[in-house]
This record gives structure tokens, sequence and C-alpha cells, in this order.
């Protein structure tokens, strides 16, 4: 006795051959035939043509098997179900699929593997907008971070005219000296107390915050101290770096062509002149250190000076100028502490203990030899 399988698989046989070009009144006898011999033939096969007629579709669902053949039975739900071919009559009402367009769908499904049935298409896009949304979440967190502790609270420039000085309280308690003809920008946030010398000198008492480095920069060269005292000054060609308490780190950017420049490590006592041919450390004591300093206090201290450089000294507080008019005298050697707003005194004493007589001018005293 045939099984239900086998009797279905000659059911859908006779479908096929049915449909086909060659179809004979001969077969139609043998299919009746054949249905007559059994209640499970004709279910078998009114099964199946209601089903072949009401979907139109095994054709489609054979994978491309021409009309007149056969099917196999698991392959009837491995080829797609093309949308495009579902017509209005293949729906049911209020827009539903049909019963036989849902079979077909679910045989579909069933052919695919567990991990694709998993994975629907709109599943990457879905990954993909909640990767963009934590990107976007980090880059927020990164920006709040970076605009808490870097973000300027607190920006000031400060400036003095030629002959001023000027004390610059802080808000974090440290305290900035300006020196004659100065400039500087103040930039405070809550990583780093900032301060940029733009021009002339200034003496910095800084107030102790290890969480906040104190930084000066000039130009490409920067001196950082975390609770200390130090003066820079900035001149066209070099810069210089006094110590006075605690220790300094300077710091210079990358040489031409990207040569790393080592740091330098100032404590207390260091004088350090940093030029284009490198840094000079000259270490000594603090109270040969603070001498420099003396422009704090109104004076200019000369030890074996040069009379062109005591000369300059006194043009950075003063407007009227003081000229080396012949270049021999220009490398006399000069000593003591002057103020620095009594130029015509320094002059007055060149001229009684030096070869050196002055023309005095409304803007200029011009100093030659005698």
């Amino acid at each position: 006795m045939a099984s239900s399988r086998q009797i279905e698989l000659i059911a859908s046989a006779w479908l096929a051959r049915r449909d086909g070009a060659e179809w004979t009144a001969h077969d139609q006898l043998q299919l009746d035939a054949w249905l007559q011999e059994s209640t499970a033939h004709r279910v078998a096969y009114l099964r199946l043509d209601a089903a072949w007629r009401q979907s139109d579709r095994l054709k489609a669902l054979g994978a491309g098997v021409p009309a007149g053949a056969v099917p196999e039975r698991g392959a009837w739900g491995m080829a797609p179900l093309p949308e495009s071919r579902a017509t209005p009559s293949e729906s049911g009402t209020d827009g539903e699929p049909s019963a036989p367009a849902r079979v077909a769908a679910a045989r579909h499904l069933s052919a695919l593997s567990p991990a694709t049935r998993k994975l629907p298409k709109s599943r990457p896009r879905r990954l993909l907008r909640y990767a963009t949304a934590g990107f976007a979440l980090v880059v927020l967190a990164s920006l709040a971070w970076g605009w808490r502790h870097y973000a300027a609270v607190d920006q000031a420039s400060y400036r003095t005219a030629i002959g001023g000085l000027q004390d610059v309280p802080l808000p974090d308690g440290s305290v900035i000296t300006l020196s004659s003809d100065s400039r500087i920008l103040v930039t405070l946030s809550r990583s780093e107390r900032h301060i940029d010398l733009q021009q002339g000198e200034a003496f910095f008492k800084v107030a102790k915050d290890p969480g906040r480095p104190f930084v000066v920069s000039a130009g490409d060269r920067r001196a950082i101290a975390v609770g200390t005292r130090y003066d820079v000054r900035r001149d066209a060609a070099e810069l210089r770096v006094i110590v006075t308490q605690g220790v300094v780190r300077l710091e210079s950017d990358n040489g031409p062509g990207g040569r790393r420049r080592p740091s330098t490590l100032l404590p207390a006592g260091s004088i350090a002149l940093a030029s284009d041919a490198g840094v000079v450390v000259n270490s000594g004591s603090v109270q040969q250190a603070e001498e420099f300093l003396s422009w704090r206090s109104g004076f200019l201290s000369f030890h074996d000076t040069p009379l062109a450089s005591a000369a300059a000294e006194f043009n950075r507080y003063n407007a009227r100028k003081i000229v080396i008019g012949d270049a021999s005298i220009g490398s006399l050697r000069v000593g003591g502490n002057f103020r620095w707003s009594n130029a015509e005194t320094f002059v007055r004493l060149l001229e009684l203990g030096f070869p050196v007589r002055a023309v005095h001018g409304k803007d200029v005293i011009v100093l030659k030899s005698r």
C-alpha cells in the first residue's frame, strides 16, 4: 500500500501532465482510473489541484522547472518568492496575503538558515544607527570634557608703557610684576594657567597648584613651574629665564625638520639664555640671580657690563634714549647700581670717570669719545 507521500507524488505528477501540451484523452482515462482506485488518491489529487488553481504559483515555486515537469517536493519551497509577481488576486481580504502565499512564504522562510532567520535585513541598519549614536555620545562627552578642562574661563591682557611697572594679581593668588614696556596675555582654565609673554619682561610669583601648571610662553619656548618664583625676559634674539625659588622646566618646540629639542630643568639660582644656538645655563646663588631683578625696586645693576649693554638697559625704561655715538666707547666696562629713572645721573658719572662726553638732545643723549 502506497504511503501518503507516494500518493501525493503521483497526484502531483498527474497534475503536471494534465497541464502539459501533450495531454490526451487516453491520459484522462488513466487519471480517472487512478482516482477511482482509492479515496486517498482523490483527496490528494483534489487538494493539490485546488492549491494549484488557487495559487497558480506552483510553477514559480518550481524554481524554473518548465511546465509539465514535476518539481521535487523539497524544491517547491526553495525558490524565492518574487514580490513583483504578486497580483491582487493572490491577496486575501484587507490586504492580507492569501493562504497559499502564506504557505509559500513559510516554506521560503523555513528554507533559510537559522542564523539568517535571526538576522533580518534591517538589523545591520539598526546596528549602524546604534553605532552612530554611540560614537556621537563619545564625541560629545570628549568635547564636554575638553571644554571643562581646557576652555578658557578667564582671559585678560596687560601692558605697561616705557618706564612703567605694574603688579597683576591673579585669581589663584599668583602675582605678575610687569616690567617697563611689556605686554602679556593671561589665560586661565581649569587645567592650566597660561601667560603669553608677548613683549618685554615679567616676574612671576606663582601660587602652588599641582593640578594647574603655570606656563609662561614666549615664541616657541615655554617656562613651566608649579609653585615657584621666576623671571622671563623676551628680547629679539633670545629668551632669558631667571629662577629665584623652586624649579622651572624650560621647553622648546621642535627645531627645523621636526628635530626634537630637549627640555632643561632650572633650579633656583639659574640664569638661562635660550637662543637659536641652544640653551646656556649659568648656575649661581639665588642672591646673584636676584641682582638681575633689581628693576622691580627701580634699580639697574651692572657688573663689568659693556657700556653699550648698560645704555640699552636704560633705554628699556626711558623714552629719552642713550645712543653710543662712537663704537670705540661701546665696549667700556661699567658697574654699580643706578635708578633706571635717572639716566642723566648715569651719563654724568660716565663723563666724570671715563673718556666720554655727552651731547644732550631733546629725545636722545649721544655719547662720544673724548
